[in-house]
């Protein structure tokens, strides 16, 4: 167990998962409610919903992993919450572009 010791359930891990769950819920119910057809957007090739959201999810790592190596994980910010406070990380702005670049891609490609 001491391998994947790293891998701490935090709340940005929580959050992480639990819009993940909320999107594909979503996904799927759009699928069943309202069938789509393939269109043709800025990339001049064919895709649904489901490969829209690969697209923005891809890009959403590539951001991020792009995120930490240059910029880092600093804190920008605390909290005053509790008696030492709630540091807020500088990846929360990576996660901001990340779904900007979501919404650019499900409204464009």
């Amino acid at each position: 167990m001491e391998s994947i010791a790293w891998m701490a359930w935090t709340l940005p891990t929580a959050i992480f998962f639990a819009l993940l769950g909320m999107t594909l819920a979503v996904m799927t119910w759009l699928a069943v409610a309202y069938p789509e057809a393939e269109r043709v957007g800025v990339l001049r090739i064919p895709t649904t919903r489901g490969d829209r959201l690969f697209i923005s999810l891809v890009l959403a790592a590539v951001i991020h992993l792009v995120w930490i190596g240059v910029v880092g994980i600093d804190p920008i910010y605390t909290l005053p919450i509790g008696e030492e406070g709630v540091e807020i990380s500088s990846l929360w702005l990576a996660t901001l572009i990340s779904l900007a670049t979501a919404v650019v891609i499900f409204r464009t490609v």
